[in-house]
């Protein structure tokens, strides 16, 4: 695999141009970038010119991830040509949350096929049900396919997220791409480090990713209880409490965690990136800043040593916005943290997000939220 990173910002321009080289049927370009490059996108158009038989996807972000720096009103992209490993493109709609389903199986359908190891999404941030849409791609594919990916983002605004599909950047779509053949090596890891805090409650109304009551009282105001006079700031400020999901059952200990998307007023409720299950049980979450960071360095642990990769190593970074956040001047300490656990040399791309998408510790592909969840790429050599 020959693999090369670049940064773009609206400021300065690229750092390097883009290498045409690399251009291949069997080359992936990934791309995150600001939402502002909706209204310029120019260094999106040159990556369609420069790569025309690759395999060019992303999303926007609520911050670029670029080695050990967050840069905003940029582009980060990672080239990676493969030198056996298969790439395949896919592409569904999805203009509301009641398409998550359908686009997460069209996506699998697209993509399901001899040799499928890993998929990777990326999905509007706004119109989608994170959960639907796992549910979806789950239905589609063979256990033993490694999921990853993210929800794109839009800062703290909330307003408008795009992907980048092969027609340029779009809203209400979300895009994948499939990775084939028995030399490529795919890790991932996915941690929290948030403290839960203030009593476990029932989630006694719900209806999908809509949560209504908890302990049959107001989800939105028992919310502003917690957020005091943070509470005029939501659905920002929901991002520093996110809610920590269990089942209902005590010898399941697997712990989800939702973010806030949207509030509304009229019926109390919040509308959060993935279901929030009626019956199941739910407790508020805060920050711990060093926990956070350690989480993920746990993450970058928990993607296995790939020290004995016979080349370069990416580093696929996807980081929630409420984790960026409550860090704030501290965040790039978990960037940093991250490529510390990995290999020497590897190169490191990535966003923060709306939601991440990544195994729990292994097995299918489940939504989370205010995580740093990692997906690491190598290839050995073909025999």
């Amino acid at each position: 695999m020959e693999l090369r990173t670049h940064s773009f910002t609206l400021d300065a321009g690229w750092t390097a141009p883009p290498d045409a080289s690399l251009d291949s049927p069997a080359t992936l370009v990934l791309a995150f970038g600001a939402p502002e490059m909706l209204d310029a996108p120019d260094a999106l158009r040159t990556l369609a010119t420069t790569f025309p038989r690759s395999v060019v996807l992303g999303c926007s972000t609520s911050g670029e991830i670029h080695g050990t720096h967050i840069v905003d009103r940029s582009v980060s992209v990672a080239v990676a040509r493969f030198a056996s490993t298969r790439v395949r493109y896919a592409e569904a709609p999805a203009l509301s949350t009641a398409d998550s389903r359908s686009a997460g199986e069209s996506l699998a359908k697209q993509l399901a096929g001899d040799g499928l190891r890993a998929v990777l999404v990326f999905s509007d941030g706004l119109t989608v049900n994170g959960t639907e849409l796992v549910a979806g791609i789950n239905n589609g594919l063979p256990d033993d396919v490694v999921v990853t990916g993210g929800l794109a983002g839009d800062g703290s605004r909330f307003q408008r997220t795009w992907v980048l599909t092969r027609e340029g950047p779009r809203g209400g779509r979300v895009v994948a791409v499939g990775l084939y053949g028995a030399e490529v090596r795919v890790g991932h890891g996915s941690k929290g480090g948030w403290d839960i805090f203030g009593p476990e409650r029932l989630v006694t109304r719900s209806v999908g990713n809509v949560l209504y009551e908890l302990d049959g009282r107001p989800a939105l105001d028992l919310y502003k209880t917690y957020l005091g006079e943070r509470a005029s700031g939501l659905p920002a400020t929901g991002l520093l409490f996110p809610l920590s999901l269990r089942s209902n059952n005590d010898a399941d200990d697997k712990r989800l965690v939702r973010t806030i998307l949207a509030v509304d007023e009229a019926t109390q409720s919040l509308t959060f990136a993935g279901d929030i299950p009626q019956g199941a049980r739910a407790q508020l979450m805060r920050a711990n800043f060093d926990r956070l960071v350690a989480g993920a360095e746990s993450a970058a642990e928990m993607t296995g040593a790939m020290e004995s990769a016979q080349g370069p190593v990416l580093s696929i970074a996807i980081s929630c916005v409420g984790r960026r956040l409550v860090l704030g001047e501290r965040t790039e300490e978990e960037i940093e943290a991250t490529l510390d656990a990995l290999p020497k040399g590897a190169l490191q791309v990535g966003f923060y997000s709306y939601g991440e998408l990544s195994p729990f510790a292994s097995g299918r592909c489940d939504l989370h939220n205010q995580t740093m969840t990692l997906t690491t790429l190598a290839e050995d050599l073909a025999p």
